[in-house]
């Protein structure tokens, strides 16, 4: 990623597009009050640096597939090449370098006994643990308050999309195995341009992508590095919750800013949470002081993030 840094317009662009990926930069910029010619430069020079890009992600609830936190402990010389090799998959996401590469962690979407079966006989793993996700306390308006504060509670019902109050319900069709890898590698190709990508009409692709949206099957969010906000230290938070205090604590963690995602998994360790902070002093008082003295939390591993192969789409321009 090249050097950038954000200003209050850029905070306020990535906050909109978080409401809505595909807004028009029309409607960004009228709600915002800057010309469209303003908003388009900006969020092009974003994705030229690689510090911002929108994906279209399809939801795991209408995709009917399980979601799995992976932990891989393996030695520090082979995590760099099993993370890379895990980047290059198309049902992985957010793989991470962990405790300064003893640990490879990722997010698997599908059956996990087809990728635990090949890694389980890696010659070079110390262990394997998959976690399936039950439930997460944070989508992609509620996700990390620090990306997503620059709007007036004015501004973000503007942009808010304006869905039905329950989802559409819908069937897979022919166009979507096409249509979709084109959304997550760019949310905001237009309607000619994922035209030819996919060999269909404009018009249908337009009516596909609006049966999506009105399905919640279809989700946009944005690529982009915590750093660029501020925040120089990422960590992964493995809790021991009692099962009594699960709902009380992961709700509760989903309103601190420095949490950017929180979720209740399976197994002795029964909360996850990615958590950034301004520095290692900032993680040892949250940790300490907040997290720590939450009643119903039992043990708390504490699991710096080194580095990542792959963040939430696939890997191209703006990953590291």
């Amino acid at each position: 990623m090249d050097s950038v840094m954000l200003d209050d317009l850029d905070r306020q662009l990535l906050h909109a597009l978080q409401l809505d990926g595909r807004a028009p930069f029309s409607r960004i910029a009228a709600v915002l009050g800057v010309a469209e010619r303003t908003v388009s430069r900006r969020y092009a020079r974003l994705r030229a640096a690689g510090a911002a890009r929108v994906l279209g992600l399809l939801s795991s609830c209408w995709s009917g597939q399980a979601d799995w936190f992976v932990r891989l402990r393996c030695l520090p010389d082979d995590a760099p090449a099993i993370a890379r090799a895990l980047a290059r998959r198309s049902d992985t996401s957010w793989v991470t370098l962990l405790s300064g590469g003893s640990e490879v962690s990722f997010l698997l979407r599908g059956p996990e006994h087809l990728l635990l079966d090949r890694l389980s006989r890696g010659p070079r793993l110390i262990s394997v643990d998959a976690h399936r996700m039950l439930w997460a306390f944070m989508d992609e308006e509620t996700c990390w308050r620090g990306r997503v504060s620059a709007l007036t509670p004015e501004q973000i019902e503007r942009l808010r999309p304006d869905y039905p109050a329950t989802p559409a319900a819908l069937a897979p069709s022919a166009l979507d195995g096409s249509l979709l890898p084109e959304l997550a590698r760019d949310g905001r190709a237009t309607f000619p341009e994922l035209a030819r990508s996919v060999g269909w009409s404009e018009s249908a692709v337009r009516r596909r992508m609006a049966e999506l949206r009105r399905a919640r099957a279809l989700q946009f969010s944005i690529d982009t590095d915590v750093k660029l906000f501020g925040y120089g230290v990422e960590c992964m938070l493995w809790l021991q919750v009692a099962p009594g205090r699960l709902i009380e604590v992961g709700g509760t963690l989903s309103g601190d800013v420095e949490v950017a995602f929180v979720a209740a998994v399976t197994g002795s360790a029964n909360l996850v949470a990615f958590v950034v902070c301004r520095d290692v002093g900032a993680l040892y008082e949250y940790v300490a002081n907040r997290v720590g003295a939450l009643a119903g939390v039992r043990s708390v591993e504490t699991l710096p993030i080194s580095g990542y192969a792959k963040r939430v789409g696939p890997v191209g321009t703006g990953h590291r």
